[in-house]
């Protein structure tokens, strides 16, 4: 336990000290003999005394220096308020308005230009608004002008937005025309200090400035321009737009209506074709976006004026006139010129089409008879080829059957002559039907090296055609048939060496090249070895009519196939076409069909149709060699009521498709089905066009071309009559 409490203030514990001095020397003074316990108690005492002593420096030391601490406050709370005196007439120096907000969106001060243009706020400006409040306050103002589409609410999201970046700079438009330009900075403190800017009197000055440079730019226009503001007000117009209206315009318009003046105005401007003046003033009065217009008007002075007027991004809207007379008057010059060029024109162009008929009609009536000759040739052709095939079994002797060969020969080349002319009627006549897909080459390549490698052989002549594993676009009957006659006749023209065929590709397509080592071609005679009946041998007995080249020629324009020829006399030739590639191949290759037996597995009975009698004979001929049962009708009529009378269901139907009358294969045999249910039937015909193909395809049935293929209609019937056949078809009937 201690006398003195350290805790308590110096004073206290010097007068305690003291009072304890006092009482240990006047009990010294009393007990001079006393013990060595009072002694110790005396020092004790002087101790203390001491102590006191020392404390008591200490509290005058402390003291000290609280008047010296009290002092320098006092000093700096005079510095601060002088300060403070001195920033607030500083800032009230300035010529802006001035604000300064704390780190937490606070008031801190401002000077009385703060308000200036906002008096009405000043009631809300005091120390600790804080800044939401503020530009509230501000978008209540009536002395803030804001536009027709925004709202104090809006004003205030962008004005928040705008509070958001570290330096901000903006314009705020006030009532009466004023400005005040607005920008804020951030402090290091996080604060935010604003300067307020009357910067009307600028605006002012660089719109003057801009409306000189406009007005000078106007003015050196071609066009006459006028403009009006978002209240459809007349602003201003160049010297050109007085010019070229032949109006009296001068500053009193300045401020009119849009409506007024085009009401002053209507009388002396017509509006040409379909636009008018209340099109023109609905536009105009429209408050939403306004799209660009043009029309043409006549003045009183008959001046054309092509007018155009668009939008600008304030809401208002700029017109532009331009004198387009001396254009219409050309214009109107070049047109009467024109229509008397076409008057011309359409008096030769009659003479000529005059002259196009005839030549047309003359062409339509030269394929006509082609076709039609064709035709008819094709039918007693095709009965001889089937008497000869019949005959050729019943003929032992060699002599016999070599004459029969060459017989069978001179149809064959009869029938290709035919083909060849029916081919190039059709492609003359822009008529040929292609049928363009996926053709796998070799499917093509293959059946013309077995078929013209003993052509090749009995010239002693080496026949290469290269394999080739591309799928390419084309038309799989016209292709063969070009391959065929290339390949024909550079066998033809070579007397030694070889004949190659083959692709090369290149990208998207293929190169079909057919090479010989044959006798070649001049430069000046290359022209014309695609010509009709023209043959460059000189030799009048040459084999051929020189139709092949003309239809490769033609039909490779057809199929859009470009074609070239190289050749060199004594070195060889080369015809060569492109194809497309197909990059998916689509289809396969299809094996070859086995040649038929002589005599057919079953005795089957065929209903046969054929008003040609020559062909309904050979055709007999033919079925009883391979041990059928023929029955013969000569038209559709007679081949219904036959069957309705010995009341037999045939178990194939051979229908020609022309039986006269109108009547074809096609519709009989829709009506058979009708009555007897589904029997296997082919189409036999001349006729060789897509249309045909595409109808006898679509009717499920097989076409067999005229002249009839001996083993094809052969392998016809032992398909449709064939056991499983019969057994599939019963149940499907």
């Amino acid at each position: 336990m201690t006398l003195i409490d350290p805790t308590e203030p110096l004073e206290q514990q010097n007068r305690k000290l003291r009072a304890i001095a006092d009482a240990l020397m006047h009990r010294v003074e009393q007990k001079h003999d006393q013990s060595s316990l009072a002694y110790a108690q005396f020092e004790r005492a002087a101790l203390l005394d001491a102590l006191v002593e020392e404390r008591t420096k200490d509290l005058e030391r402390t003291l000290d220096l609280l008047h010296e601490s009290n002092r320098r406050l006092a000093r700096a709370t005079a510095e601060a308020d002088l300060a403070r005196e001195n920033l607030a007439e500083a800032i009230e120096t300035i010529r802006e308005g001035f604000a300064l907000f704390d780190s937490d969106e606070r008031l801190v001060l401002h000077n009385s230009r703060f308000s200036r243009g906002l008096i009405d706020t000043e009631t809300a400006l005091r120390p600790g608004t804080t800044f939401a409040d503020y530009i509230a306050a501000v978008s209540r103002s009536p002395a803030l002008d804001l536009s027709e589409d925004e709202t104090p609410e809006s004003w205030v999201a962008l004005r928040a937005e705008q509070h958001r970046s570290p330096h901000a700079a903006l314009n705020i438009k006030m009532r009466e025309g004023r400005w005040l330009q607005v920008s804020e900075h951030r402090t290091k403190g996080g604060g935010t200090v604003i300067l307020q800017t009357d910067v009307t009197d600028l605006i002012l000055n660089e719109r003057q400035e801009q409306g000189k440079i406009l007005r000078a730019t106007l003015d050196h226009l071609n066009q006459g321009v006028c403009i009006f503001d978002r209240h459809r007000k007349l602003v201003g117009w160049n010297r050109r737009m007085t010019a070229i209206l032949g109006l009296p315009l001068d500053q009193t318009e300045i401020g009119r209506d849009f409506a007024d003046l085009l009401t002053r105005f209507q009388g002396q401007l017509h509006f040409d074709g379909y636009f008018d003046a209340d099109r023109l003033l609905s536009w105009a009065s429209r408050r939403s976006y306004r799209g660009p217009i043009s029309f043409s008007v006549t003045t009183h002075a008959d001046r054309f004026l092509a007018i155009f007027a668009q939008e600008m991004p304030d809401g208002g809207f700029v017109m532009s006139f331009t004198d387009v007379t001396a254009e219409r008057e050309a214009a109107q010059a070049l047109a009467d010129m024109n229509e008397a060029l076409e008057a011309r024109v359409e008096e030769r162009t009659e003479a000529l089409g005059h002259a196009l008929d005839e030549a047309e009609r003359a062409n339509a009536s030269k394929s006509r008879f082609v076709a039609a000759a064709s035709h008819d040739l094709l039918q007693p052709l095709s009965a001889a080829k089937l008497f000869l095939g019949s005959l050729s079994e019943r003929l032992e002797t060699p002599e016999d059957l070599a004459i029969l060969t060459k017989a069978e020969t001179a149809l064959g080349s009869a029938e290709q002559i035919i083909d060849a002319l029916l081919d190039i009627s059709r492609l003359d006549s822009g008529k040929a039907s292609f049928d363009i897909g996926p053709v796998y080459l070799n499917a093509v390549l293959d059946p013309l090296r077995d078929e013209l490698a003993p052509v090749a052989a009995a010239k002693g002549l080496e026949l290469r055609i290269v394999p080739s594993s591309l799928t390419i676009q084309s038309d799989p009957g016209y292709l063969r048939r070009i391959l065929q006659n290339l390949i024909g006749n550079a066998l033809r023209y070579t007397d030694t060496g070889r004949v190659v065929v083959g692709a090369r590709r290149g990208g998207g397509s293929a190169r079909l090249e057919v090479w010989d080592t044959g006798r070649g071609i001049r430069a000046s005679d290359q022209g014309l070895v695609f010509q009709e009946f023209r043959r460059l041998d000189g030799d009048d007995a040459a084999e051929g009519l020189g139709l092949g080249l003309a239809i490769v020629e033609r039909a490779c324009k057809g199929l859009d196939h470009p074609l070239s020829l190289w050749s060199e006399p004594g070195q060889g030739s080369c015809f060569a076409f492109e194809v497309p590639v197909r990059s998916d191949p689509g289809v396969r290759p299809v094996p070859a069909i086995r040649a038929p037996e002589t005599r057919l597995s079953t005795s089957p009975m065929v209903l046969l149709v054929e008003n040609d009698d020559h062909m309904a004979q050979a055709v007999g001929l033919m079925f009883d060699d391979w041990g059928a049962d023929l029955i013969h009708a000569a038209s559709a009529a007679e081949a219904v009521d036959l069957l309705a009378a010995i009341d037999l269901r045939p178990d194939a139907l051979v229908l020609d498709y022309q039986l006269g009358e109108g009547a074809d294969g096609l519709a009989l045999h829709g009506e058979l089905i009708r009555r007897h249910g589904a029997i296997p039937a082919c189409i036999v015909s001349a006729d060789r066009s897509a249309t045909l193909r595409t109808r006898v395809a679509e009717a499920g049935l097989e076409l067999i071309p005229k002249p009839i293929n001996r083993q094809r209609l052969f392998a016809f019937v032992e398909r449709a009559t064939a056991p499983t056949a019969s057994a599939r078809l019963t149940t499907d009937a």
